[in-house]
Formats: structure tokens, C-alpha cells, sequence
């Protein structure tokens, strides 16, 4: 049973549209954040060039210096990039490796199959004489009667196995 809301339709449409906006004011702050700690660091590492007064000895020494940290940069993200393609290679072979030794590997969603046998058959056939075909194939299955032992009357059996003849009939059965 689903409880009446303590909020009208039109209260919780406006609740909501406040918290969208809410919500995008502080995703535009955030941005600004941000950007403005992305150039407070680059201003860091990378101080801003003074190039004016330079002669070209000079301007040439300090492209060569440039080039070479843009060199040790460009080969250390490299490496960087090398070490995580290795890290996740490794971690995917480790996880496969717990799901075998677990002996259950990830089974997958079963589908629901909304058409009968008897459809899928009618589909492929005529429905009727696949029907009366697939009935005619089926194996009979004979029961066997079981064997009864005739009932006698007991003391006849009695007076047979009464005396020496009845206890050699006993030892030649037991042979």
C-alpha cells in the first residue's frame, strides 16, 4: 500500500528544481576552482619566460634546456604509461586466476525464453503434424508383471521339509 506524500506535486517540483539549481551553481564554483588551481601550478613548475634582452646565443641555450626537460617529461610519462598497462594486465590475470581457484567463473544473466517447446517446433513446422509425429516416435514402455510366487498351502511345505529328505534338500540348495 503506497502512503499519500506529505509534499503536494507541485511543492516537490519546486523543491526539485531548487536543488538543480543548487546543484549547478556548485558544479560551475567547482570548475572555477579548478581552473584556477590548474594555473596556480602550472605558474609553479612552469615560471613564465623573460625573453626580452636575450641574444640569439642565449635564446638558443634556452630552447636546447626546453627541449631537453620536454625530453625527460615526454620519457618519464611514458614509462609512467608502460607501468600501468603492466599493473592492469597483471591485476586482470590475478582476478582470473582467484575465480579459478574459487572453481566458480562469473555465470552469466540466464534470458527468459517466452516461447514454449511445442512453439519453437510450430514455428520451424506445422504445428499439428509435428505433434502427432513426435507423439508416434516416442518409445512404449512395457511394464513387466512381477512374478508372484504361488501361495500354497504352508503345511504341505512343512511335512516336505520335515525329516532327513527335507534337511538334504536344504544342503543341496545351499551348494
Amino acid at each position: 500500500k503506497r502512503t499519500k506524500s506529505k509534499y503536494s506535486a507541485t511543492r516537490r517540483l519546486l523543491l526539485k528544481t531548487k536543488l538543480l539549481r543548487k546543484a549547478e551553481c556548485l558544479l560551475v564554483k567547482e570548475k572555477e576552482q579548478k581552473s584556477i588551481e590548474r594555473e596556480n601550478a602550472l605558474r609553479e613548475r612552469a615560471p613564465p619566460l623573460k625573453l626580452s634582452g636575450l641574444s640569439v646565443q642565449e635564446l638558443q641555450d634556452l630552447c636546447k634546456d626546453l627541449h631537453q626537460k620536454i625530453d625527460i617529461v615526454d620519457e618519464a610519462q611514458y614509462d609512467l604509461t608502460i607501468k600501468v598497462a603492466r599493473n592492469d594486465t597483471e591485476i586482470l590475470s590475478l582476478t582470473q586466476k582467484i575465480y579459478e581457484l574459487k572453481g566458480k567463473m562469473k555465470r552469466p544473466n540466464l534470458k527468459r525464453v517466452k516461447k514454449s517447446a511445442d512453439a519453437v517446433l510450430g514455428a520451424l513446422t506445422d504445428n499439428r503434424v509435428m505433434k502427432a509425429d513426435f507423439k508416434a516416435n516416442l518409445k512404449t514402455v512395457k511394464k513387466e508383471e512381477e512374478k508372484k510366487e504361488e501361495v500354497t498351502d504352508w503345511r504341505k511345505n512343512v511335512e516336505a521339509m520335515s525329516g532327513m529328505e527335507g534337511r538334504k534338500k536344504l544342503f543341496d540348495a545351499g551348494q
